[in-house]
């Protein structure tokens, strides 16, 4: 995806997993952004992708993928351990949908 005009330069983890502080440290590398300023822009970005699906909106973030909210019905399952069946509860779940670009930038492995 290096020709979005991406400004990023590789992979900023440092284990398998990237955590909040790696993400305000790759803003403050790539952008210039202060530590404090980059820590207020990441929780405000994040909480305004969370209140949006919390209400049941879509969140669409082209080039990267959609988040939204599933409701399931109730429905009957079983415990995998003893076999026996189960009433699972009516609930909503998040769901996210990559675009076909980060699909495609994932099967090639780069970016």
């Amino acid at each position: 995806m290096s020709d979005t005009g991406s400004i990023a330069t590789g992979p900023i983890a440092t284990g398998s997993t990237i955590t909040r502080a790696e993400l305000v440290e790759a803003m403050i590398r790539e952008v210039g952004l202060s530590r404090g300023d980059s820590a207020r822009f990441l929780n405000d970005l994040l909480g305004v992708i969370e209140e949006n699906v919390v209400a049941g909106q879509a969140v669409k973030l082209a080039r990267f993928g959609n988040f939204s909210v599933r409701s399931k019905k109730e429905r009957i399952g079983r415990n995998p351990k003893t076999g026996k069946e189960a009433t699972i509860t009516a609930r909503r779940v998040v769901t996210f949908k990559a675009s076909a670009l980060l699909k495609e930038a994932v099967i090639r492995g780069n970016l």
